[in-house]
């Protein structure tokens, strides 16, 4: 029998749409803002390293800014703020302090959490920075989806968008050579409802059981 909190959540599921048009006069606060990130951050990601980092544009002024770069998408200087998640190419500088803290936590002994900084300073400094880069997009992906169920069960809707000009975003935010972005996920109150959509049938994308 399906739960509650699994009916809610497919409910959530459905009503998500990429929304393009948004009130411009929306505000949503800084606070909720960051709640929805850090609940968000619950999302796995490869050896807990979480390389997810994200820059909240809010002002007015920098999001007609970012509309130019985004190729003049409306939704970018329209929605209540734009969240652009970024990827961490160098992760691993976070491998201690993400086991220390479980650890600390009580989520593991001190042998396992030595094994694990071990292995971690083993692997990922070594791995190409295109694999590197690999590993922090899909762990982007994981992380935005779980940002935008959030939003839309709070109520608000968005739409993730990969099209925008990257080095032109990296320079005007002043972006490290650590990170890179990923997507720009506009967040608001929908000004019109969004194109309903349809999906391939199930037989069309389960290529075979085994």
């Amino acid at each position: 029998m399906e739960t509650i909190a699994e009916k809610r959540l497919t409910d959530v599921m459905k009503e998500r749409r990429s929304v393009r048009k948004y009130e411009p006069n929306v505000s949503i606060s800084v606070e909720e803002i960051k709640d929805m990130i850090k609940e968000a951050t619950t999302a796995p990601s490869s050896s807990n390293l979480q390389p997810w980092r994200f820059i909240v544009i809010q002002d007015q002024e920098t999001k007609a800014e970012l509309r130019t770069i985004a190729f003049n998408q409306e939704q970018v200087e329209t929605a209540s703020a734009v969240i652009a998640v970024l990827g961490d190419k160098e992760m691993y500088k976070s491998i201690e302090k993400v086991y220390q803290s479980a650890y600390e936590a009580g989520f593991m002994d001190k042998v396992s959490m030595e094994q694990l900084i071990a292995n971690g300073n083993s692997t990922y400094p070594h791995a190409p920075e295109e694999v590197r880069k690999n590993i922090a997009t899909f762990d982007g992906g994981l992380i935005s989806m779980q940002l935008m169920l959030i939003a839309k069960e709070r109520g608000y809707d968005t739409v993730p968008m990969a099209g925008f000009d990257k080095q032109k975003f990296i320079e005007r935010f002043n972006v490290s050579d650590r990170y890179f972005p990923i997507l720009l996920l506009p967040i608001g109150k929908a000004a019109a409802p969004a194109h309903n959509t349809t999906r391939l049938p199930l037989e069309d994308v389960i290529i075979d059981y085994k």
